[in-house]
């Protein structure tokens, strides 16, 4: 395993944001009768749908078995109505109601994940997914460093003309700021200082990355988000 699944194993979630990021979400559509988590990571937003939405049929896929392995655990209480499958996100199939896609649209991005998964909507069916914004221009040298590896990143309105171009509408959006991101750095800034502890050379590297981001996300906390969109085909 590599020095950033490492440092990631046995972490709580694998992205910024909390459950009030869901349940905003649930006040905006009808409840979903089945919903999808595409790239679900260990399960943190799986679980918040289960509880609050307690007839739901969820599933979650993940390319990271591990991930998968570690929400099969903590959703054990909701087991019989998850299913959880290692796969790629591109390719889901069904007639959700509702797709759920927190932090990980970039790794195909909007134009392309968009009309992938039109097919696996259900009528009157939903995607809700968050994706980095910036939100000041010009952006500080720190956010510009902070997002060096995201060469996608514009503001609100360059997600929303993506989300137009490919065939869908915004029907509303919401800031992952502030908390979200404090909730996902304090488990990692626990795990970096036991895994120092262990003293192993080959961990340093990804040690020390992981470092540098919350180093420079505390410098401007206001200035880095993602923006949750909730977007339905056109």
């Amino acid at each position: 395993m590599n020095g950033f699944f490492t440092l990631h194993r046995d972490l709580p979630r694998e992205g910024p944001g909390t459950a009030a990021d869901v349940h905003w979400l649930l006040a905006q559509i009808s409840a979903p009768s089945r919903i999808c988590d595409a790239a679900c990571g260990p399960g943190a937003d799986l679980a918040t749908f289960a509880e609050a939405l307690p007839g739901a049929a969820l599933d979650g896929i993940d390319k990271q078995a591990h991930f998968i392995a570690a929400a099969r655990a903590r959703l054990l209480p909701h087991g019989h109505r998850i299913g959880l499958t290692v796969g790629d996100y591109a390719g889901i199939s069904g007639a959700y109601d509702l797709i759920w896609c927190a932090g990980a649209v970039y790794f195909i991005g909007i134009g392309r994940a968009l009309p992938l998964w039109r097919p696996a909507l259900a009528p009157g069916g939903h995607v809700a997914f968050s994706e980095p914004v910036l939100l000041t221009d010009p952006p500080s040298p720190q956010v510009r460093e902070f997002w060096q590896d995201t060469p996608q990143i514009t503001d609100a309105a360059g997600i929303g003309q993506r989300v137009r171009a490919a065939g869908f509408r915004t029907l509303s959006t919401r800031l992952v700021i502030g908390a979200g991101w404090a909730e996902c750095y304090a488990p990692m800034v626990q795990r970096i200082a036991h895994l120092r502890r262990l003293g192993d050379a080959g961990l340093a590297g990804a040690l020390d990355e992981a470092e540098h981001e919350i180093a420079l996300w505390r410098q401007v906390p206001e200035q880095i988000a993602y923006l949750l969109s909730l977007v339905a085909p056109e």
